[in-house]
C-alpha cells in the first residue's frame, strides 16, 4: 500500500485522481462509488493568453494568434507603442480591421456576431499602444495578424473558451486490472489541459516537467518520503533590453532523490513567495516615436500638416507591461532615417467664385444710387457653398454705385379748395404745393427751380346786403393728425350791411339754415390725390394751340401710386391761343442768330425766348406745318 502511495505521489494530479477512484471503487461496493461520483457535465470556461513578441521581421502582415468561434472576452493588446498595427481577418480571408494596406480609424466595428472596439492612442507621451477588445462570442475563427512595420512588437492578447467537464462512470474492474489502468490514465487529461500546456509554450510561462508514469521512487529508500521545495528555473525576462523584471519558480520535489513530484505534497505554507530580480541589463536600441499627424493647414485646396517625432529610448521594462523610456539625441535613431515631420495635404478641391446674373438697374431714375448682381460660391461639383468655402479676398462686386445724372425738380400743387372762404363778397380758396425731384422725392421747398406757385387766392361770393345771415369763427384744431377726425367752430347771427356786420340774437336768423358746428376733418389725407404741375406755355401764339401739365396720383408720403379717383382726373391737355393769326408778319420779327434752323429742327419754337430770337425762323415753321408741332411738343 506503501508503495503505492509512492506511486501515486509521482504522477500527476489527474492521473493520482484517477488511481484514487480506482482504490475506492475496490474497497466500497460499486453501487456507492457511483451514486457518489457520477455527475452530469458541467460548462466551464477556461483562459488561454499568448504574447507574440520578434526583434526583426520583413515588413508586411504577421498571423499572431488564431482564436475559436465560441471564444469570450478578447482583449488583444499591443505591449509597446509603436508604429505597428493590429490587423483582423475572417477565416475566409475577409479583411475586419486594417485591411489591405488600409489604416482603419479607431472606433466600433461589428463581425462575427460580436463588437469589436478598436482604439489607438494618439498622444505622443502616452505610451500605451493599440487595442482590440471583443466581448464575444465569436460565430466563426477570428485571425489576429500584425502589420510589422518596426522592431521589436510585442503583443499581448486572451480570451477565454468554454470546456466540457464530465466525470467519468467507472466501471466495475478486477485488481488484475490496475496496472493497465495506471499506463491508461497517463495518457489522459482533463478537457482543455493540453491547450493549456501547449499555450504556456507558446507564451514562455512555467512549464512543470513531469516524471515518466512508470518512474517511482525506490520505497526500500525510505518508506517515509518526505518533500520540500527546490529552486527551479526563472520566468521569461519582461523585456529583451533594458532593465526588466523576472520571478524565481519554485517546485516540490522528494527530499531524498530530489525527483520532482505534484506541488500539493508539499506544505503550502512552506512555499517561498516569488522573487523578483532585475534582467536583460543591456540598453534597448533607441527609436522614432511618432505623433499623429494635425489637421491640414486648409480646409481646401494644398496645405500641410505637421507631426511631432521624437527619439526616445527605453531604459526600464516593468512587470505590469508598462515602461519607462527617456528622450535621447536624434543621432542614436539614425538622422537619415528620422520620419518627415512636415507632409502636404488637401482635404478637397477649393470652391470658386461665380457671377449668375448681370447688374441690375439702377436703384434710382437720376442721381447716385446701387446695382445689384448675383455672386454666388461653387464648389467643382456645382454645388452652393457657403461663402466662407472661398476665398473673402476674391469676392467679385455684388454691389456698385451707378449715377443717372442730376435730378430735375418741378413745383406740384394740389387742386384749388372749390369752396370760398366767405359766404358773400371776398374770401379765398387754397392749395398744397410740393417740390418733387423726378416727382418722387420730396423736397424742401426752398431747392425747386423757378418761382414758387401760390397757395392762397382770392374768390368773390357776391356783394353783401343789409341781410341776416349766419357768421361762423373759424374752425378749431382737427382732432386726427391724418385721415378721418372731427373739428368744431362757433356760429352767430349778424346783420351784414355793406361790409358792417352786427351780432344779432340767434332767433333772428332761425329762418336760415344754420351751418354746422362740427365736421368731419382730415388735416392731410392718409390716402391719395391728384397733383399736378403749371401749364406749360401755348404750343402757338394763334390759329388754336395747346399747352401741357403733369398730373400725378401721390400718396401722403409723396410716393406715387394707382389708387386715386379715375373720375377725378384732372385735366392734362387743353387748347390755348384760338384767335387767328395776323395776315402779315411784323416788320421787326426778324431771326437774331444764323442758326435758328437748329432751333426750329429741335421744336424750341414752343418756348417764348426762341420764338423771340427766332421770330421769323418759328413764324415760317409754324406756318408750313403746325400740326406737327402740337404731335411732337412734349412739356415736362
Amino acid at each position: 500500500m506503501a508503495g503505492l502511495w509512492l506511486q501515486l505521489g509521482s504522477l500527476r494530479q489527474g492521473q493520482a485522481l484517477t488511481l484514487l477512484h480506482y482504490l475506492v471503487c475496490l474497497l466500497y461496493p460499486p453501487s456507492v462509488a457511483l451514486s457518489n461520483i457520477s455527475k452530469s457535465p458541467l460548462q466551464e470556461f477556461e483562459v488561454v493568453k499568448g504574447n507574440f513578441s520578434r526583434i526583426f521581421l520583413r515588413v508586411g502582415y504577421h498571423k499572431i494568434a488564431e482564436i475559436p468561434a465560441g471564444a469570450r472576452n478578447i482583449s488583444i493588446q499591443e505591449t509597446i507603442k509603436s508604429r505597428n498595427y493590429l490587423a483582423l481577418r475572417t477565416q475566409t480571408g475577409v479583411s475586419i480591421i486594417n485591411g489591405n494596406w488600409v489604416i482603419d480609424r479607431p472606433g466600433i466595428f461589428f463581425a462575427l456576431g460580436t463588437q469589436l472596439i478598436y482604439q489607438r492612442p494618439n498622444e505622443i507621451r502616452s505610451r500605451t499602444g493599440e487595442s482590440i477588445t471583443a466581448p464575444g462570442p465569436l460565430t466563426e475563427d477570428l485571425h489576429v495578424f500584425l502589420i510589422y512595420q518596426q522592431p521589436s512588437p510585442s503583443v499581448y492578447y486572451e480570451y477565454t473558451v468554454p470546456i466540457q467537464n464530465t466525470h467519468p462512470t467507472p466501471e466495475p474492474v478486477t485488481p488484475t486490472d490496475i496496472l493497465p489502468l495506471v499506463t491508461a490514465t497517463g495518457a489522459q487529461s482533463h478537457p482543455g489541459e493540453e491547450k493549456v500546456h501547449q499555450d504556456d509554450i507558446t507564451n514562455n510561462d512555467i512549464i512543470k516537467e513531469q516524471p515518466h508514469p512508470n518512474q517511482v521512487p525506490s520505497v526500500t529508500s525510505n518508506p517515509h518520503p518526505t518533500y520540500t521545495w527546490r529552486k527551479s528555473r526563472h520566468s521569461e525576462c519582461s523585456t529583451t533590453c533594458g532593465v526588466g523584471r523576472r520571478q524565481v519558480l519554485w517546485e516540490c520535489v522528494e527530499k531524498d532523490s530530489q525527483v520532482t513530484v505534484p506541488a500539493d505534497l508539499c506544505a503550502t505554507t512552506l512555499q517561498p513567495t516569488h522573487q523578483d530580480e532585475e534582467c536583460n541589463m543591456q540598453p534597448c536600441p533607441a527609436y522614432w516615436d511618432i505623433g499623429e499627424w494635425s489637421d491640414c493647414s486648409r480646409k481646401c485646396g494644398p496645405g500641410t500638416q505637421q507631426r511631432q517625432v521624437i527619439c526616445r529610448q527605453v531604459t526600464h521594462v516593468h512587470a505590469n507591461r508598462t515602461e519607462t523610456s527617456v528622450t535621447v539625441a536624434p543621432k542614436l535613431c539614425g538622422l537619415t532615417d528620422m520620419p518627415v515631420t512636415r507632409s502636404t495635404c488637401q482635404l478637397k478641391i477649393c470652391s470658386q467664385w461665380q457671377i449668375l446674373s448681370e447688374w441690375s438697374p439702377c436703384s434710382v431714375p437720376c442721381g447716385v444710387g446701387q446695382r445689384s448682381r448675383e455672386v454666388v460660391c461653387m464648389s467643382n461639383q456645382g454645388d452652393v457653398e457657403d461663402d466662407e468655402e472661398c476665398n473673402m479676398n476674391l469676392k467679385p462686386d455684388n454691389l456698385q454705385n451707378c449715377d443717372m445724372g442730376a435730378c430735375a425738380r418741378s413745383w406740384f400743387t394740389s387742386l384749388w379748395s372749390q369752396q370760398c372762404s366767405a359766404g358773400c363778397g371776398q374770401g379765398n380758396r387754397t392749395r398744397e404745393i410740393v417740390c418733387l425731384m423726378d416727382h418722387v422725392t420730396d423736397l424742401p421747398l426752398g431747392s425747386c427751380e423757378g418761382e414758387r406757385p401760390p397757395e392762397v387766392t382770392s374768390c368773390d361770393s357776391g356783394p353783401c346786403k343789409d341781410r341776416h345771415e349766419w357768421y361762423t369763427g373759424p374752425w378749431g384744431q382737427c382732432s386726427a393728425e391724418c385721415g378721418n377726425g372731427t373739428q368744431t367752430r362757433s356760429v352767430a347771427c349778424i346783420l351784414n350791411s355793406n361790409g358792417v356786420m352786427e351780432v344779432l340774437d340767434h332767433v333772428k336768423c332761425s329762418s336760415l339754415p344754420q351751418p354746422i358746428t362740427a365736421q368731419p376733418c382730415r388735416l392731410k389725407p392718409c390716402g391719395v390725390q391728384w397733383y399736378v404741375t403749371d401749364w406749360s406755355a401755348c404750343s402757338r401764339s394763334c390759329d388754336g394751340g395747346y399747352r401741357v401739365r403733369e398730373v400725378r396720383c401721390l400718396t401722403d408720403n409723396v410716393v406715387p401710386s394707382n389708387q386715386c379717383v379715375p373720375s377725378l382726373t384732372p385735366e392734362s391737355r387743353e387748347e390755348c391761343n384760338k384767335q387767328p393769326c395776323a395776315a402779315e408778319l411784323n416788320p421787326s420779327c426778324s431771326d437774331q442768330y444764323h442758326n435758328c434752323v437748329v432751333v426750329v429742327q429741335a421744336r424750341l419754337c414752343v418756348y417764348p425766348y426762341y420764338r423771340n430770337v427766332c421770330c421769323a425762323s418759328c413764324s415760317r415753321a409754324q406756318k408750313s406745318y403746325p400740326k406737327s408741332f402740337q404731335k411732337n411738343y412734349i412739356h415736362r
